[in-house]
């Protein structure tokens, strides 16, 4: 005989909750010893349900990928969207009752779920209640944001609006700290915070450039503080600056790559008492403008071109060149040579006994300090073929 059969079915037993289910008390109990969650998934119709105005999100896709991801869910719903109730959420944005009507939940997370679902016509979907979510208008808008903050087909603009958002909502109890405070919420440095505000000072064309994947977020940062500095510019002008600063920069690195596999070639093909040694005007030379990487040689700085590369070239056919640095014209660009004077007086071969011999300087200025930046420079300048001959050619000096 059952238990069920022994103790009858009088009220006090029907009364009794279904197995595996808590009583209303003791699911108090648990929330407050924290032994369950303070929510539960719940079904929904998607029209007790309305999306806030606060989501900076606007492109939810089109109608082609909105309809699949909305096949998607019929078959299955793999994460529930989360919602909170009219009454938390009026509390906090009375002004919006309008726009949210008669629903009786108002959504924080999941609006992509959401509008795919009432675009293929579904009637409900999961979601769980979490009006902890709406304590204050800053935990809403944290929570609304942290969704998408981290999506790399957010919208970096909408991304702004929604940090704008957030600051502005901090400044309200104390405007003092307000974008310190956003960043708190969100995870984020002050300074990720400023980059993000300084894309909407930007001139309308470039937020569109940048919303259209025209424009990396990070041109689009560059391109605010250039503004910062000089608010006069408009697009065009910012634009042309930005084209100027990445042909810059790719000259550079493109002289910085010849001077680094000329050094290294230099190594390889020379004999271990012929070291390299600068001098001006040798043909084959590069411009004079100074690689970010390098720094000027003490030569090269007593004859005041601080701005003055080294180059490594071979010494065939290059002119008798006087030691004097000084007798020649400062645009001169300097160029590594051999058997010229050289910069540094040669290694001297290691005696038993002694410690091992340092590298030149003018070399360091180069390849860095350590040797994890000189393999790494090395490794960027030269092939495969040119590292493994450049290696054999190193093992004979050690």
């Amino acid at each position: 005989m059952s238990k069920a059969s022994l103790l009858g079915s009088g009220s006090s037993f029907a009364a009794a909750p279904p197995a595996g289910r808590r009583s209303a008390r003791g699911r108090a109990k648990a929330i407050t010893e924290g032994t369950i969650p303070a929510y539960e998934l719940v079904r929904l119709s998607l029209d007790q349900v309305s999306p806030t105005p606060l989501n900076p999100r606007r492109n939810f896709g089109t109608d082609e990928q909105k309809a699949q991801f909305g096949e998607e869910l019929r078959k299955a719903q793999l994460a529930a969207c989360v919602v909170v109730t009219r009454t938390a959420y009026l509390a906090l944005w009375p002004e919006h009752e309008a726009h949210i009507g008669s629903a009786e939940y108002v959504l924080c997370n999941g609006e992509r779920r959401f509008r795919s679902a009432v675009h293929v016509d579904l009637e409900a979907l999961d979601f769980v209640v979490r009006d902890e979510f709406a304590e204050s208008r800053e935990t809403f808008l944290n929570h609304l944001l942290k969704e998408n903050l981290d999506r790399t087909d957010f919208d970096p603009i909408e991304r702004a609006n929604g940090v704008h958002q957030l600051v502005s909502v901090c400044a309200e109890t104390r405007e003092f700290g307000s974008q310190s405070r956003a960043a708190e919420q969100l995870g984020k440095s002050a300074g990720w915070i400023t980059n993000q505000l300084l894309l909407l000072e930007l001139p309308s064309e470039i937020q569109t450039m940048l919303s259209s994947n025209g424009l990396s977020g990070r041109d689009g940062v560059w391109l605010g503080r250039r503004l910062k500095d000089s608010p006069g510019l408009d697009a065009a002008g910012l634009l042309a600056l930005l084209a100027e600063d990445k042909e810059t920069k790719a000259q550079r690195k493109a002289e910085e790559k010849s001077i680094l596999r000329a050094v290294a070639q230099g190594a390889a093909g020379t004999s271990p008492g012929e070291p390299l040694t600068a001098v001006k005007g040798a043909p084959g030379a590069l411009p004079s403008q100074q690689t970010a990487s390098s720094q000027p040689s003490s030569r090269s700085r007593s004859a005041g071109g601080g701005q003055e590369p080294l180059t490594a070239v071979k010494s065939q056919g290059v002119p008798e060149v006087s030691p004097d640095a000084s007798s020649h014209s400062p645009a001169e660009p300097l160029t590594a040579v051999k058997s010229i004077e050289p910069l540094a007086p040669p290694v001297p071969a290691k005696t038993e006994g002694a410690a091992d011999p340092q590298p030149s300087p003018d070399l360091r200025n180069y390849l860095g300090e350590t040797a994890v930046e000189q393999a790494r420079r090395l490794a960027q300048a030269l092939t495969s073929d040119e590292l493994v001959a450049l290696v054999e050619a190193l093992r004979t000096h050690l």
